[in-house]
């Protein structure tokens, strides 16, 4: 399939700050980031990924994706609906038992916490933003790295970890809930792992979780997390926190989506592991590393941001747009 033609992200009402902050997200003063080896031996993948390596996705990897896909999509749609199972995608997954929903969809975004009995795992779910959004949050004035609070991440807080103070603000508002109700869901699950899933903003909260909830849950429990459209979220030292203690991360990026390079490397934010990059012709390819700077990878695809396309954001992910429709 050709390539489409690119089109510049719209920045007319963005300030001289939110266009500032913007032009550091990505671009060519960023220094290379070197990137890590993921875990010695074979990947999730199935074959052994080098520093810097792309691997094509086969049809059926791609494919093991979509119970994932539309838990990430249904995570749009109103906790009054998806209690009741009425909302418009509420046809996928069928066989999940709900246990809880929450959030405004304004200052908390929505959540839901699930059990789905084929996969045998609890699924926490966060629902996601659309591009011009989550851009605020990088032209906001308080826009800023911070430290971990310790009453919500004991024991990691003297790592050097940095997040995101925006996204961590958002986190904070439901954790608590959402923790209760992952305890609720694996009590009346015993052995069930936990899968997190989020879009946008939706897989940044995600991200969040896979730190702050094997902190509170029972050890041995197992996690996956799979992300759609993801943010950078923190520095360094939280990339290669989640690389060494977390190791069944994907974060799907959809061709030229300039929100997965946000926030910029210039600016002291990297990615985790686990990036999964759609080309324009539709092949899904697992980048080695994390940010890596090969061509069809995101890092080496979207360059700066005004090369990215924000309608690429929404998606589709195999066929599967994100939104409550």
């Amino acid at each position: 399939m050709a390539r489409r033609p690119r089109k510049a992200v719209k920045n007319a009402t963005l300030s001289p700050l939110g266009l500032l902050l913007l032009q550091l997200a990505a671009g060519e003063n960023d220094e290379p980031v070197a990137m890590l080896v993921l875990a010695k031996g074979e990947d999730e993948w199935g074959s052994r990924l080098v520093d810097g390596a792309v691997t094509a996705l086969t049809t059926a990897k791609v494919n093991a994706f979509t119970p994932y896909t539309n838990y990430a999509k249904s995570a749009y749609c109103t906790p009054a609906t998806t209690l009741a199972w009425s909302c418009a995608n509420c046809n996928t997954n069928s066989d999940f038992i709900r246990t809880a929903s929450g959030g405004t969809g304004t200052t908390i975004p929505y959540w839901r916490v699930r059990y789905d009995p084929t996969l045998k795992t609890v699924v926490v779910a966060h629902r996601g933003t659309n591009t011009t959004s989550i851009v605020s949050y990088w032209t906001d004035v308080t826009f800023a790295l911070t430290a971990l609070d310790s009453a919500y991440f004991p024991g990691i807080t003297d790592l050097g970890i940095k997040v995101h103070n925006s996204f961590l603000t958002a986190h904070e508002r439901a954790v608590s809930d959402i923790l209760a109700a992952t305890q609720k869901t694996l009590a009346a699950h015993p052995g069930a792992s936990v899968t997190l899933v989020g879009h946008s903003l939706g897989a940044a909260l995600a991200l969040f979780d896979a730190l702050y909830l094997p902190l509170h849950l029972p050890s041995g429990t197992t996690f996956k997390l799979v992300g759609y459209g993801m943010p950078r979220v923190g520095n360094d030292k939280f990339a290669e926190f989640i690389n060494a203690n977390f190791s069944d991360l994907t974060h799907i990026n959809h061709e030229e989506d300039p929100v997965s390079i946000l926030s910029g490397r210039a600016l002291g934010f990297e990615h985790a592991h686990g990036e999964v990059h759609i080309t324009d012709d539709g092949v899904w390819h697992a980048c080695a590393g994390h940010d890596n700077t090969n061509s069809l990878c995101t890092v080496g695809t979207v360059t700066n941001i005004f090369v990215g396309q924000t309608a690429d954001h929404t998606g589709p992910y195999n066929g599967i747009s994100t939104g409550c429709s």
